[in-house]
C-alpha cells in the first residue's frame, strides 16, 4: 500500500466513524496503520533548520514537545520510558534537535523521562528547554524558585540548560512581579545566564495583549533570546474572538518580529484540534494534496514563517512523530494562496463550529476529585465536529449515536473520573491558557450525559459548548 491509499483510508487519524469513537477499529484501518508503519518512512539528512540570530544555534523546525508522553497501560502516569527513549532516538537521527519539557509536565515527571532519554546522546546533539512553572504560591519564594531551577538540571541530567523559560505569563502583571521581579529571581537567572548555565532566557506567553506589550518592551532590560507564543492558522486572526483573553498571533508575531526576538512555536495543532477536523473539512484538505495528512497543513503553516525558531508538537506515538517529520524534512513552505485558504476560508468555518477550546494541555490537571477535564472535552469535541453528537430522541440516527458516545465515554474516562464527578470548586479554572470555564462546561455536559444514560434528551436540551 503506498502512502496516498494509506491516508485516503485512515487519514493519520484526521477522520473518525461511529466504529472508531467506541474504540473499535476495523480489519482494514489496522491493516493500514500497521503498512503505514512499515513503508512510509521520513528521510533522513533533510530535516528543515533555522537559525538564532541571537545565539547562532542551529534549530531543528521540528521541535519535541516532551508534554503528552507515551503510556505503558491505560494509566496515562505510568509513562513507557523504552517507548520514550526509542521516539526520542529516532527524533535525533531524523534531525531533531530541539527538547522541550517543564517540571509541571506530566504530573512532574516529563523533566526525568526527557533526561533518561537525552543523557544517552552526546549534549552537543540537542538542544533542552524547561521552565520556571513557579505557578503555586509555595514555589514563588526566590529559595523555591532556585531549588525548582536546580532541579531541572538534576532531573534533566545537564550543567546547563540551552533554552530556560518563565512559564506561561500573561495573567497580569502583579502576578508576573510577584512570580519573577520581587523576589529577585529573574535578577538571578540573568546571572545564570552570564554563567552560561542559561544559555538562552525567554518567556511563554498566554494572557492580556497589555502584560504581552509590558513584558516585551522589558527588552532592554533583561534582553529576551526568544519567546514562545501560541500560534496556529485559527489563532492568527481568531483567537481573541475565540476568549477575548486570548491575543491573534498575528499580532504576537509581528511585534516579536519588530524587536527580532525569535518565535518558539507551541499549539500548532491546538492540543490535535487541527488534526481531528470535521470530516467534510478534512476531505476537503486531502483532496487538495492527497499525500499530505490533514495535521500537515497546520504543521507547515506554523514553520513558514521566517523568523519561527522552532514548532512544537507533543507527540505521544511513533506515528504522530514520522508524520510531522515528513512536513519538515524538508519544509514545503505554504504559497500566499494556500495561507489565505487557512487562515479565512478554513478558519472561519471552524470558528462556527463553537466547540469547547480544550488543546489538552492538562494544566487544569490533576483535578483533587479525580475528574478526567481534558479527555471529557476532548470525546464531547469529537463528536460534535464528526456530526456524530445525538440531539434528540426523535432523530432517526438518535440512538446509534447515544450508544456510540456513552460507551465511546465509558472507554475513554472512568466512571468515577467522569464529568458528574466534579463538585465546582474551581481549582482548575485559573491555570487553563484558553480561560474556559471548567466548572461550567463540566456540569453542561454532565447534564447531557445524564439525559442521554435517562434516554430523555430532547432538542432544547442541546448542550452548547460556548
Amino acid at each position: 500500500m503506498d502512502r496516498r491509499k494509506f491516508l485516503k483510508i485512515f487519514g493519520c487519524g484526521t477522520v473518525a466513524t461511529a466504529s472508531v469513537l467506541t474504540g473499535c477499529k476495523s480489519k482494514t484501518e489496522n491493516s493500514a496503520v500497521e503498512e503505514y508503519k512499515q513503508q512510509v518512512e521520513p528521510p533522513v539528512g533533510k530535516m528543515t533548520y533555522r537559525t538564532n540570530p541571537i545565539s547562532g544555534d542551529k534549530v531543528s523546525l521540528l521541535g519535541y514537545g516532551m508534554m503528552r508522553l507515551p503510556s505503558k497501560t491505560e494509566n496515562k502516569d505510568d509513562y513507557d520510558q523504552d517507548m520514550i527513549n526509542r521516539q526520542v532516538d529516532y527524533a535525533i537521527e531524523h534531525g531533531v534537535n530541539y527538547f522541550d519539557t517543564s517540571p509541571v509536565y506530566c504530573q512532574g515527571k516529563s523533566e526525568g523521562c526527557t533526561g533518561i532519554a537525552l543523557s544517552r546522546h552526546k549534549r552537543s546533539e540537542y538542544f533542552v528547554a524547561t521552565k520556571l512553572s513557579n505557578f503555586h504560591p509555595s514555589t514563588q519564594s526566590r529559595e523555591a524558585s532556585i531549588q525548582m531551577y536546580r532541579n531541572s538540571m538534576k532531573e534533566l541530567q545537564v550543567d546547563y540548560i540551552d533554552y530556560y523559560l518563565l512559564h506561561s505569563v500573561g495573567g497580569g502583571t502583579e502576578e508576573f512581579n510577584r512570580r519573577y521581579i520581587d523576589n529577585g529571581i529573574l535578577d538571578f537567572l540573568m546571572k545564570e545566564r552570564e554563567a552560561g548555565r542559561i544559555r538562552n532566557l525567554g518567556f511563554s506567553f498566554h494572557g492580556y495583549k497589555s502584560v504581552f506589550d509590558e513584558i516585551l518592551a522589558m527588552n532592554d532590560k533583561y534582553h529576551w533570546d526568544f519567546v514562545q507564543i501560541e500560534l496556529n492558522y485559527l489563532d492568527w486572526d481568531f483567537a481573541n474572538e475565540i476568549n477575548s483573553r486570548n491575543v491573534d498571533a498575528s499580532y504576537l508575531y509581528n511585534e516579536l518580529q519588530k524587536y527580532h526576538i525569535p518565535a518558539v512555536i507551541m499549539e500548532p495543532l491546538l492540543g490535535g484540534r487541527l488534526a481531528n477536523l470535521p470530516q467534510y473539512l478534512a476531505t476537503e484538505l486531502k483532496t487538495r494534496n492527497p499525500e499530505r495528512s490533514v495535521a500537515s497543513w497546520a504543521f507547515r503553516y506554523a514553520g513558514t514563517p521566517q523568523g519561527v525558531l522552532t514548532v512544537l508538537s507533543g507527540m505521544t506515538y511513533m506515528e504522530h512523530l514520522k508524520d510531522n517529520l515528513l512536513s519538515y524534512c524538508p519544509l514545503q513552505p505554504l504559497t500566499k494562496a494556500e495561507q489565505q485558504y487557512l487562515e479565512h476560508d478554513v478558519a472561519e468555518r471552524i470558528v462556527g463550529l463553537e466547540n469547547i477550546p480544550c488543546n489538552d494541555c492538562k494544566y487544569c490537571m490533576p483535578c483533587p476529585y479525580g475528574v478526567d477535564i481534558p479527555a471529557i472535552f476532548i470525546h464531547y469535541n469529537k463528536c460534535k465536529n464528526e456530526g456524530l453528537l445525538p440531539h434528540d430522541r426523535g432523530d432517526k440516527e438518535y440512538q446509534e449515536q447515544r450508544r456510540a458516545y456513552l460507551i465511546g465515554q465509558d472507554r475513554k474516562v472512568p466512571k468515577l473520573r467522569q464529568a458528574d464527578h466534579c463538585i465546582g470548586c474551581g481549582q482548575c479554572e485559573p491555570h487553563c491558557p484558553q480561560n474556559i470555564h471548567i466548572p461550567r462546561e463540566l456540569r453542561k455536559i454532565s447534564d447531557f450525559v445524564e439525559a442521554l444514560r435517562q434516554d430523555t434528551l430532547t432538542r432544547p436540551q442541546e448542550t452548547e459548548a460556548k
